[in-house]
C-alpha cells in the first residue's frame, strides 16, 4: 500500500493493542490507518513454525474468562486446545496436584490432601480465589492495594505454601519473583484463572492477533513502515510524514516512551525466557502446569505442550516448554542447568530432548507495582496524542485489548465520534 499524506488516526503498532483500537475506530467509521515497523502483526504475541513445531514468542496463554476476547473475535473459530485446571509441584522429589477449588469442586479432596502448604493454607487459598472470583470488580479494585506478596500474607497463608506454590506460580504470571506485583492485578489474574479456561488455538498463539485483524481493511494496515517520530497532527515513516487529527501510540512501553519522551516516563518491564525441547516421549501424560516447590527458582514453570495442543508438535513428538524469569542468554551452561532442572522436575532423563530454540522476551510485560490506580492510567496526552497498551491497563493479553479498545474511545470522543460502539 502507499503510504497516504492524511487520514484521521494514525495507530503506531499492531499488537494487540493497536489492532484492538484498529477494529473499534472501523467500526465507528473514522479513517484510519495503522503503522507497524515489523513485517507481521501481533507485537509480542507470535508463533514461529519451524519443521513441524509450533513455538510461541514465549509461553503464553489464553484465558476463556478475558472480557475482551468474545467482543473482538470468535473464540469458536480459535479452535482452543485447553489445559489442565491446576498445577503440579516438584517437592521433595515427590508431586503434587493443586486444582482450582471454582472451576473443578470434585477435585477439591485431591487438593486438600496435597502435601504443598498446610491444610488450613489450602482452605484460605480457595476462600481468596472463590472471594476474587465471585466479587464485583468494582468490589475487588476498591479493597486496599498492596503488593500480591503482602496481599498473600494478609489472606493468611503461611510463608511455606507461598514459596513452595504461589511465588512459582505468579512469578511466571507476572515474570516478578519478588511478588512486587500491584495486589489489584493479582485478583484480576485469579479472577480469570477461577472462571475461565486456559488454553492455546491449535495454529498457535499468532491466531490471536490474525483473528483480531480479520475484519479489518488490508490497505489501511501499513507493515514494515517505522515510525521515526510523533507529533501533534502528523506521524513521520519512512515513508514521509502523514497529516493526522489523533495519534495513538501502541507499541511496546519502551518504544511509547522513545516516541513521546516528553510524555512519557520510561517504564520498568520484565523479561521472560523460554526453553523450547523436543524429545520422543512426553514426560507427562497431561497437559498441566509443573512448579518448582523445591524453591531452586531457576525454571518459573514448564508444560508440556503438545498434550494440550497435538499440532504444536510433529506426529509422535512432544514439545516442551520452560520458562525463566530474566533473560537468560543461551550458552552450553544455560542449557545443561536447563535440562538437569528439567530433570528434577519431570522425574525423566533429558539427556536425549532435543533443544529446538530459545526465545527471550526482554520486555514481556510492563512492571505493574501499586499504585496502578484501578489498572487504567491515563491514555489522553493532550495536544491529539494517545497511547494504548497493557502498561496503560493490567500487565496482559486482556490488559493489552482492554487498553487498545479504551484508548479508541478515547479518541472518538475527543472527535465527537461515535464512542457507544
Amino acid at each position: 500500500m502507499s503510504q497516504p499524506v492524511e487520514v484521521d488516526v494514525v495507530i503506531i503498532g499492531g499488537g494487540l493493542a493497536g489492532l484492538s483500537a484498529a477494529r473499534r475506530l472501523d467500526r465507528a467509521g473514522v479513517e484510519w490507518l495503522l503503522v507497524e515497523g515489523s513485517d507481521r502483526i501481533g507485537g509480542r504475541v507470535a508463533t514461529d513454525v519451524i519443521d513441524g513445531w509450533r513455538m510461541d514468542r514465549g509461553f503464553q496463554t489464553l484465558n476463556t474468562a478475558y472480557p475482551r476476547l468474545p467482543a473482538l473475535v470468535d473464540i469458536d473459530a480459535l479452535d482452543l486446545r485447553y489445559f489442565t485446571s491446576g498445577v503440579l509441584v516438584r517437592r521433595c522429589g515427590e508431586l503434587h496436584r493443586l486444582e482450582n477449588p471454582v472451576r473443578e469442586p470434585l477435585m477439591t479432596p485431591q487438593t486438600l490432601i496435597s502435601g504443598i502448604g498446610t491444610l488450613t493454607d489450602r482452605l484460605k487459598f480457595a476462600a481468596l480465589a472463590t472471594r476474587c472470583a465471585t466479587l464485583p470488580v468494582h468490589r475487588l479494585l476498591d479493597m486496599p492495594e498492596t503488593t500480591t506478596q503482602e496481599m498473600l500474607r494478609a489472606a493468611g497463608l503461611s510463608h511455606r505454601i507461598i514459596e513452595e506454590a504461589l511465588r512459582p506460580f505468579f512469578s511466571g504470571v507476572f515474570a516478578d519473583r519478588t511478588l512486587d506485583t500491584s495486589s489489584h492485578v493479582a485478583a484480576m489474574v485469579l479472577r480469570s484463572f477461577a472462571r475461565g479456561r486456559i488454553g492455546v488455538p491449535a495454529a498457535g498463539m499468532a491466531a490471536l492477533p490474525a483473528a483480531i485483524a480479520g475484519p479489518l481493511p488490508f490497505p489501511q494496515l501499513l507493515i514494515g513502515a517505522r515510525a521515526l517520530a510523533v507529533g501533534p497532527g502528523m506521524v513521520v515513516t519512512e515513508g514521509g510524514e502523514v497529516r493526522c487529527r489523533a495519534v495513538i501510540v501502541a507499541t511496546d512501553p519502551i518504544g511509547a516512551a522513545t516516541l513521546l519522551p516528553d510524555r512519557l516516563p520510561r517504564p520498568d518491564v520484565h523479561s521472560l525466557t523460554t526453553f523450547y525441547f523436543g524429545a520422543d516421549r512426553a514426560p507427562v501424560d497431561e497437559p498441566i502446569l509443573l512448579l518448582d516447590g523445591d524453591r531452586r527458582e531457576i525454571i518459573a514453570n514448564t508444560v508440556v505442550m503438545s498434550n494440550a495442543a497435538p499440532e504444536y508438535a510433529p506426529g509422535g513428538k512432544s514439545l516442551i516448554a520452560a520458562t525463566v524469569v530474566g533473560i537468560s542468554a543461551p550458552s552450553g551452561a544455560s542449557e545443561t542447568v536447563i535440562r538437569v532442572e528439567l530433570a528434577r522436575m519431570y522425574g525423566v532423563p533429558t539427556d536425549d530432548w532435543e533443544l529446538l530454540g530459545v526465545v527471550t522476551v526482554p520486555q514481556a510485560l510492563p512492571a505493574a507495582r501499586p499504585p496502578q490506580t484501578r489498572l487504567r492510567k491515563p491514555v489522553h496526552l493532550g495536544d491529539g496524542l494517545f497511547v494504548a497498551g497493557d502498561h496503560r491497563d493490567s500487565p496482559s493479553i486482556q490488559g493489552a485489548m482492554a487498553g487498545g479498545w479504551r484508548t479508541a474511545g478515547s479518541v472518538l470522543a475527543s472527535l465527537g465520534a461515535r464512542v457507544g460502539v
